[in-house]
């Protein structure tokens, strides 16, 4: 139809054939993107990112082909029968990553599976001694009954850790029931399934502890250790860029918002830490139906403890996540404010992640030390820096103008023999720019939208005098960023005695070895 008039052309593109010629290395690459090779490389990524995966996997396809060889061989297989068929089921639903995990999905399990076989002879029992006209009624009202109860238990807030234990009584009971109504034998379908429930749930237990067992205790200690090295990291990295950043080359608000920063790893590491108290609350649980194992030798291990302590840590990480707001927000101290301050906020945060990752060390390790005076060093660090900061205010305030308080313009080198004293006589040397213009400059760049250079107000005469109060203003915030980014380091320090409260319990109820600082 081209050519012709009202016609309408459809290009069809043709599959190419460049990316599958043998010997391009793109072999099974396709035109919407997919590859082969990239893709088993992802694999193997994420594979080596933790080996633990390759391992559990192994063990599930060990654990299926054990309980499977109960179907292969023949003699296995007239003594079961078909109800062997649950065996199966029952590892692929029971096994866990974790052996604690394993435990209690197996007691749900067993527990589930018991009740729903006495229920189910109880309710087919009942049915048969009705007669045959009344028996579909009560097996179709008890199974109602069951369905409800278990349905509304499982909702209820005790009870939550159970609910895989209720939803197994449902599916159980109505099998049994049901085909025990029309095989005519509901006790002895209910003893066969039980039986092979058992051998299922025996296989992935074996399995899962015999062969490299992966212990929810043992991730969980890792998993709280790591946490206290990510926070410590981040708070490093965020003062340093603080630091550092002269403004040259300051993001966009739009990219900002986007939270991701791909210079700052530690960054996401402390953002994942706040979002571990689902993975610590999990791990703990599962931790609390392991046996005595490893380091963890003795019975009713606090494991508790440590989803307190990580609620702790995630208390402090959130000031780290305001610091990290504060150094990404639009509005900046000027650089030459915060070099002035440079060595006092350098020591606090030195100080303060010396001190968490010697508590996660202590965990790590399990020993008990002291921690006092590194304690005491932070707080001396603190207040140094908040004296400096009470020291030199006026340079935080010495922009602002106003009637009854003239602006006061000071060098921002604080060294008297660089500031001070008189000329030598020679050719005139230009004066340092101010620090309050300086700042005003740096606002004026700043707080101008669309985003435009000093020069360009001067030129459009945009600051005039209904424009000078409000530069004054943003340029009061500018300079309070600098208290806020400080306040937040401090109330940091602050927050580091619970912490160490929180391990120094932890370290009491789980019998660390106690060692001398």
């Amino acid at each position: 139809m081209k050519g012709k008039k009202g016609s309408v052309e459809i290009d069809i593109p043709l599959a190419t054939k460049s990316n599958n010629q043998p010997g391009s290395g793109k072999e099974f690459a396709y035109d919407h993107g997919f590859s082969c090779k990239a893709w088993l490389q992802s694999v193997l990524e994420f594979c080596k990112e933790d080996s633990n995966r390759v391992i559990f996997a192994l063990k599930v396809g060990l654990a299926v082909l054990l309980v499977s060889l109960l179907i292969l061989f023949r003699a296995p297989y007239e003594i079961f029968g078909t109800n062997i068929i649950w065996s199966i089921l029952t590892v692929a639903i029971m096994f866990e990553y974790t052996v604690g995990a394993t435990f209690n999905r197996g007691f749900n399990r067993a527990l589930g599976s018991l009740l729903a076989g006495i229920l189910a002879i109880m309710a087919g029992q009942l049915a048969f001694c009705a007669g045959q006209v009344a028996e579909p009624f009560i097996i179709g009202i008890s199974i109602f009954l069951v369905g409800t109860t278990t349905s509304l238990l499982k909702l209820w807030p005790s009870l939550v850790p159970y609910e895989y234990g209720f939803r197994v009584i449902l599916f159980t009971f109505c099998l049994i029931i049901v085909s025990g109504y029309r095989m005519g034998s509901p006790i002895r379908t209910a003893m066969n399934r039980l039986y092979s429930i058992a051998i299922g749930g025996f296989v992935a237990v074996i399995v899962n502890v015999l062969v490299h067992p992966i212990w929810a205790g043992e991730q969980l200690h890792k998993e709280l250790v790591k946490s206290f090295n990510s926070v410590a990291d981040s708070l490093e990295e965020c003062v340093k860029k603080y630091l550092e950043d002269d403004g040259s080359d300051h993001p966009e608000f739009s990219k900002t918002v986007m939270d991701e920063f791909p210079d700052e790893p530690a960054y996401r590491k402390c953002r994942a830490t706040l979002n571990s108290s689902a993975k610590l609350d999990s791990l703990a649980i599962s931790a609390k139906w392991e046996p005595p194992h490893g380091r963890f030798r003795h019975f009713f291990y606090p494991w508790s403890e440590y989803v307190k302590v990580g609620a702790v840590l995630r208390y402090c990480a959130y000031e780290v996540m305001a610091l990290h707001g504060v150094l990404h927000s639009e509005i900046q101290a000027p650089y030459n404010l915060r070099i002035a301050f440079r060595s006092e906020i350098q020591d606090v945060a030195s100080q303060a992640a010396e001190l968490m990752r010697s508590l996660g060390k202590d965990i790590s390790t399990m020993k008990r030390t002291l921690k006092t005076s590194l304690l005491k060093r932070v707080h001396s660090s603190a207040e140094k820096l908040q004296g400096a900061i009470d020291l030199h205010s006026y340079l935080l305030t010495s922009h602002i103008n106003t009637p009854e308080r003239p602006s006061i313009s000071k060098p921002l080198n604080l060294k008297p023999d660089e500031s001070s004293g008189e000329q030598n006589s020679g050719p005139a040397v230009q004066q340092p720019e101010t620090y309050h213009e300086m700042m005003r400059k740096q606002s004026r760049r700043l707080y101008s939208w669309p985003s435009r250079e000093v020069d360009a107000f001067e030129e459009e005469g945009a600051l005039n005098m209904d424009f000078s109060p409000r530069m004054n203003a943003l340029e009061s915030t500018a300079s309070l960023s600098l208290v806020t980014f400080t306040s937040l380091l401090i109330e940091f320090v602050a927050r580091l005695d619970h912490l160490v409260e929180a391990v120094e319990e932890l370290s009491k109820m789980a019998r660390f070895k106690s060692e001398a600082l």
